[in-house]
């Protein structure tokens, strides 16, 4: 009986023992951890920022090569990129999406601007929530927006109407094909083009349309236009996908002797000026609009006042020596 008591003690000893222990070594690891805490420069990180950047257009490669440009900026500066926008081009979607980014209430947000009271009101309603706004490559410059990021489409306009009046022979009759007429963007690119070749001794703009952002849109455009107006020996594509349409409507019109000059470098525009179909087009830099709206957010974060515009230079790609290649800015 004796022995059976005294093995059950020990079993108790070495229960307690075990017990002390495994707090000693917890009461340790805690005590370890707080001073690890403590130590300078071994605080946690701070939470990445959470940005929402809202495309015109979810797949159009201009937006997603902007989007590119964002999400490396972000990623160095601690970050992190919320892309969104409406499957086809929808203003109304833009707005709704807007709306949604503001009830989330995340860092900052990137936004097209659309020239609308409305979307004014809803940038407004960001900026009183304490919710930094910078629009990127079609201003909203009536709001409370922090800055613009992105081309100075006027002197866009003005360098297009430079290019044409450069290349163009004797002369001419110009039509014009725009992404938008509600576009800022598209309506400073016109209006700077108007300005430059309206200065001009025998140039006149004699057609402006509009392709709704669209090849297909570009293409009945430029192909109602040529068969309205055959004196046209020039036309002008303000969007990305106009000069691969408008090659497609001079096909249509049986035209092969319009000259024609485009915006930005796709695939079918530099196809289309490799093969001399297109004399130029002016190239935006998506990538750094992105990048650089990211990095003007970093600086409003650490309270540094912003510029309230930021222009990107933009380029000329020209067939050289028969290939295409870009020019200065």
């Amino acid at each position: 009986m004796s022995n059976r008591k005294w093995s059950l003690g020990l079993v108790v000893v070495v229960l307690v023992f075990g017990y002390v222990l495994i707090r000693f070594f917890a009461s340790t690891t805690m005590v370890d951890d707080l001073i690890h805490r403590m130590e300078p420069g071994k605080a946690a990180a701070p939470p990445a920022k959470h940005i929402v950047l809202i495309a015109q257009e979810l797949d159009n490669p201009f937006w997603r090569e902007m989007k590119q440009g964002a999400d490396q900026a972000a990623e160095r500066l601690g970050m992190k990129i919320d892309y969104t926008g409406p499957i086809r081009i929808d203003p109304s979607e833009q707005s709704r999406l807007l709306e949604k980014a503001i009830a989330a209430k995340p860092d900052g947000i990137l936004v097209q601007g659309l020239g609308s009271a409305d979307y004014d009101r809803l940038i407004a309603k960001a900026i009183d929530q304490g919710i930094p706004v910078l629009t990127v490559d079609a201003d909203e410059p009536g709001s409370r927006r922090l800055a613009y990021v992105g081309t100075d489409n006027r002197k866009a306009g003005e360098r297009m109407g430079e290019l044409v009046v450069g290349s163009a022979q004797g002369g001419g009759r110009i039509g014009v094909i725009i992404g938008s007429e509600f576009a800022d963007n598209q309506r400073q690119r016109l209006e700077g083009f108007r300005a430059y070749v309206s200065g001009i001794p025998g140039y006149q703009v004699v057609d402006v349309r509009s392709s709704n952002i669209s090849r297909i849109g570009a293409a009945k455009k430029a192909e109602a236009m040529l068969r309205q107006h055959p004196e046209i020996g020039t036309i002008v594509g303000f969007s990305a996908l106009d000069a691969g349409g408008i090659l497609e409507g001079m096909k249509a019109a049986g035209r092969e002797d319009v000259r024609v000059y485009g915006f930005d470098d796709l695939e079918a525009t530099r196809k289309g000026i490799a093969a001399g179909d297109i004399e130029a087009s002016i190239v935006q830099e998506p990538r750094e609009i992105g990048a650089q709206a990211i990095r003007l957010l970093d600086r409003w974060f650490r309270g540094e006042k912003l510029p309230p515009q930021h222009f990107i230079a933009t380029s000329v790609l020209v067939r050289e020596h028969g290939q295409t290649g870009g020019t200065a800015p």
